[in-house]
């Protein structure tokens, strides 16, 4: 089940930014907090491509998916304000044209943020057995 999650979640992050570069470009950059020091465009495109690159490793997993999971929910956290930003803001996007809708987004972050942690295995990183055990090779 772990699996299918992260592969799961691996191929929307691969469709969000080739949304990001194509399709909804422009809708990514109303979301883009203006307290972001660069450019809105800039800012869209770069987190495409991070998250086309975060979507193929989360696919592809290997030895290194509980790193790959632990820094993908830094990286959700720290989008996170572009969610705020478009709620307190009030601006429509991909269907969230309602205060209730951009309220609902703001709960989904922390189950994206858990989803990826547990489909990772990301949170054994901190666990006191796996880092002696890390420390052993």
């Amino acid at each position: 089940m772990k699996n299918v999650i992260r592969i799961g979640m691996g191929l929307a992050m691969i469709v969000a930014g080739i949304g990001h570069l194509t399709f909804v470009r422009k809708t990514f950059q109303a979301q883009v907090p203006d307290f972001v020091p660069f450019s809105k465009d800039f800012t869209v495109l770069a987190s495409g491509f991070v998250e086309i690159a975060f979507g193929l490793a989360m696919v592809l997993g290997g030895k290194k998916k509980q790193q790959i999971g632990l820094v993908l929910a830094i990286f959700y956290v720290l989008i996170f304000p572009g969610n705020i930003h478009q709620y307190t803001e009030k601006l429509d996007g991909f269907g969230l044209d309602s205060d209730a809708k951009r309220l609902g987004r703001l709960f989904m972050q922390p189950v994206l943020i858990f989803l990826t942690l547990y489909s990772t295995d990301a949170w054994r990183i901190f666990s006191k057995k796996n880092n002696q055990k890390t420390l052993s090779n």
